[in-house]
């Protein structure tokens, strides 16, 4: 028993927790709102309605001011799935989550559901001892919250209901037995924690079911479960020809349910994630971060048909997939090939995010929610670690001349360069900018696509370095254009002078100013400060206008007056 006072454990209650789920996808309720769903929790039991977004769904409300989000300190979150049991902890109620724990045991509960309607007999076992010793991690690990939730395999077994007492006695925690349409949405909505404009269809892929939901402007709309499981498609009689038969009309029956015309598809799940890590072997992609992977169709097709010449168990020595996962992966691929038919999507994306995340988001207050997910994650990474947490931001705004008309997109890479320009000063100072590299190309940062993270990268790179680009990276840069890589460096060299120019801020110590069309770069002094720009200082400042092929000005303004205004001239050309 491991009964935790301090924790709150939020049980849904279902009035039909294992009700068996037909081959035909079950039809997310959409037009009318279904009965409240009772909620047990600390304070009590409260009623709450489980209709389409802004509500919450069976989780209850978010916290709702800043204080609720400070107390999210350690946020727990129990998955058993089909094929396999996880615990996740995110520290903190950050938009961008990060793990303090992630631990799975691929159990496989959901194994031998078609034959015996039952939960199979070993990995029941295993799972109940994940269980139990994941009750015990939390508990030392006093969590704010716990949450745990179960899928597809205990939804459906007729012993369902009695792996759900049976884990209840045994540690003292509630699991929710979640409906198909509820995990489509929470899944859905861990993909809007790390894409706050994505827009298109999520598909995620579990061991017994598979869930789709519509996305867009920031909601789940349209969504819909299906027994498209790998380990459901086993049993599928009929051979090849069958299974695609019961594969293509069980995706046209979802595809009334979630429309058509999505140009994006968004994969979730154990299954993707191993082909996409298997697509990005075969093209020989230099930077094996899965999160925001982009594939194409003729992509997806061209890795299909190199698989099935492949030999599984080498491509597994390759890669690091696991024996149990790789053995699902050609029956996703005869899913995925009919979803490509099917759907038509244009583009597509791996989500490492998913029903936990999604777990996370219905916890956070609007608010939180509102906020850049990249941007949250670099401000709490430069408090955590930064010398002078807060000064990015007073560095991007004395740079501000440099990038003042760049797109909006351009501006938060160049603003997280800037909150994190020196979260990496303790690194050893011979590999402190290959330390920046890696700090961008292989953090959990969210809202952050794979050109995106090079670019930062470099960027950073030579906030430490005034040599360009490594030649060691360029299998990596082929991801930029030869203008991005010149605006990396750039933005890189202007950190590398901003940093240093004053302690206390450079904007306290002088002004930039930029005149493209002049082809000059001032910067005027104030004259109580002017002897911060020193030999390094200048030294510095001429390499950055060298690499905007400018030359230098340099003016000491005007003492400043009691209203804090200097008498300097001119402005910034736009």
């Amino acid at each position: 028993m491991c009964p935790n006072s301090r924790m709150p454990v939020i049980d849904p209650v279902y009035p039909s927790d294992n009700a068996p789920v037909d081959a035909a996808p079950q039809r997310a309720l959409q037009e009318d709102s279904p009965p409240p769903l009772k909620v047990k929790a600390m304070s009590g039991t409260k009623e709450i309605s489980a209709t389409l977004p802004p509500v919450r769904g069976v989780f209850g409300d978010g916290a709702s001011d800043d204080d609720a989000v400070r107390g999210l300190n350690r946020v727990g979150v129990i998955d058993v799935g089909s094929n396999s049991v996880r615990m996740v902890v995110f520290d903190g109620a950050a938009r961008s989550p990060a793990y303090f724990f992630n631990e799975k045991i691929l159990c496989g509960l959901g194994r031998d559901l078609v034959q015996t309607g039952r939960l199979h007999t070993d990995g029941r076992a295993r799972a109940l001892a994940a269980i139990r010793r994941f009750a015990l991690l939390a508990d030392d690990m006093a969590l704010t919250s716990l949450t745990m939730v179960a899928t597809a395999a205990v939804r459906e077994a007729s012993d369902g209901a009695e792996f759900k007492a049976e884990v209840e006695a045994a540690t003292g925690l509630s699991m929710a037995i979640i409906p198909g349409d509820e995990e489509a949405r929470l899944s859905a909505q861990g993909v809007l924690l790390g894409w706050p404009g994505a827009r298109g269809l999520v598909c995620d892929l579990g061991g017994a079911s598979m869930e789709l939901a519509e996305i867009g402007d920031n909601v789940v709309s349209r969504r819909v479960s299906s027994s498209l499981g790998p380990f459901q498609l086993q049993q599928v009689k009929g051979g090849k020809v069958g299974l695609r038969t019961y594969i293509g009309n069980t995706l046209k029956a979802m595809r009334t349910e979630v429309g058509e015309g999505h140009d994006a598809l968004y994969l979730v799940g154990g299954s993707w994630r191993a082909l996409g890590r298997l697509d990005m072997e075969r093209r020989g992609y230099p930077l094996t971060v899965l999160h925001e992977y982009e594939m194409t169709p003729k992509s997806i097709r061209k890795t299909i048909d190199w698989l099935q010449t492949q030999d599984l168990k080498k491509l597994r020595d390759r890669t690091g997939i696991s024996p149990e996962r790789i053995a699902l992966v050609p029956l996703a691929t005869v899913v995925l090939r009919q979803i490509l038919s099917i759907f038509k999507p244009r583009q597509i994306f791996l989500s490492s995010y998913g029903i936990r995340e999604g777990i996370l988001f219905e916890q956070m207050p609007d608010t939180l929610r509102s906020r850049d997910p990249l941007i949250e994650a670099c401000r709490h990474l430069e408090q955590a670690n930064a010398r002078l947490p807060g000064f990015g931001k007073r560095l991007y705004e004395f740079l501000m001349p440099l990038y003042r008309n760049m797109s909006g997109e351009r501006l938060r890479l160049i603003k997280a360069a800037c909150l994190l320009h020196d979260v990496n000063w303790r690194a050893h100072p011979d590999y402190r900018s290959e330390s920046c590299f890696d700090t961008a190309t292989r953090a959990n940062l969210g809202g952050l696509d794979h050109k995106g993270r090079v670019y930062l990268g470099l960027a950073l790179m030579n906030r430490y370095k005034s040599s360009g680009a490594d030649s060691r990276l360029t299998p990596v840069l082929k991801l930029l254009s030869d203008e991005e890589i010149r605006h990396a460096i750039m933005i890189g060299r202007a950190m590398r002078f901003g940093a240093m120019f004053s302690m206390g801020g450079p904007n306290g110590a002088g002004e930039l100013k930029y005149y493209p069309r002049k082809k000059v770069l001032e910067l005027v002094l104030r004259p109580e400060r002017q002897d911060l720009f020193g030999e390094v200082a200048q030294q510095r400042f001429e390499a950055l206008a060298k690499t905007l092929g400018v030359t230098t000005s340099l003016k000491i303004g005007r003492a400043q007056s009691s209203s804090g205004a200097d008498g300097s001239e001119g402005d910034s050309e736009g």
